[in-house]
């Protein structure tokens, strides 16, 4: 598996990372399509994983006061249980640590809680919120 990282918006890998939001979010999780792409798109940092060149997963870095807000992660169906998902998360973590970012949150869709506290990641005390008609929990990752 190999992890491309991108900032720009016209690349390649920038579409990879739409084209696997589109299938997970829009169609297999009926997400909005204009909740999809936001205002932020150009303020990230992607991370696309792939697999023979297909691209497989993907997530991105969204900068804030704290350090960076971990969003879009997304596995393709036929690719989960694999390790894609960690795989993406410990590059995020490793590109913010290098930066010397002291923390990581993200907002975990409820189903998926089980799978960040695994990766280290705690809820925070922010009640369960729903986004996108989906439950959701904050979470996060202290780095220094």
């Amino acid at each position: 598996m190999e992890i491309r990282t991108t900032t720009r918006i016209t690349s390649a890998t920038y579409q990879d990372a739409l084209a696997i939001r589109q299938n997970v979010f829009v169609k297999e999780q009926h997400v909005d399509p204009a909740l999809e792409v936001d205002a932020n798109e150009a303020k990230c940092t992607y991370f696309v994983a792939y697999e023979a060149g297909l691209p497989i997963g993907c997530g991105r870095l969204l900068p804030e006061d704290y350090g960076y807000h971990i969003q879009r992660v997304a596995v393709e169906k036929a690719f989960r249980h694999r390790g894609v998902g960690a795989a993406l998360l410990k590059a995020m973590r490793t590109f913010a640590s290098e930066v010397q970012a002291p923390e990581l949150r993200l907002d975990a869709q409820l189903q998926a809680v089980g799978f960040y506290k695994a990766l280290g990641y705690t809820p925070t005390d922010r009640p369960v919120f729903e986004e996108a008609g989906i439950q959701h929990q904050q979470m996060h990752l202290l780095l220094k």
